[in-house]
């Protein structure tokens, strides 16, 4: 497996880069001027996807997250409570609906579920 290299200067990653002119791999930083020779001509790629709805699953406490908007347009089915925070489905699959996920924001439930895209109007 292939090592991330970072930036000596900044900290920041290095990405691959090819120098056209003298045909080579080099590693540059995006965030200041400093260039590496690769230490070899293969560039390795691994994507990860994910369901976004398995993402709901493993991020706890996004009912306390500050950042994400509030609705009391819905009520939670496990314990009645009118407010939830919600966040829309991140897939980037063309035949994909946009799905809006929420989560129930009473500490004691945190439920969690989702409505498709004829649904999600109402909020």
């Amino acid at each position: 497996m292939p090592n991330v290299n970072f930036c000596p200067s900044c900290n920041n990653i290095l990405y691959p880069r090819e120098d056209k002119v003298r045909r080579i791999l080099e590693l540059a930083c995006r965030n200041c001027p400093h260039l590496d020779v690769a230490p070899s001509n293969c560039v390795y790629r691994h994507e990860v996807t994910h369901i976004p709805s398995e993402q709901t699953m493993v991020i706890k406490n996004l009912s306390s997250d500050p950042t994400l908007p509030r609705t009391t347009l819905v009520q939670c089915t496990e314990c009645g409570n009118k407010e939830a925070v919600y966040f829309q489905s991140q897939s980037q699959h063309p035949d994909t609906r946009m799905t809006l996920y929420y989560v129930c924001t009473d500490l004691e439930c945190q439920h969690r579920w989702e409505t498709k895209d004829s649904d999600s109007r109402r909020s």
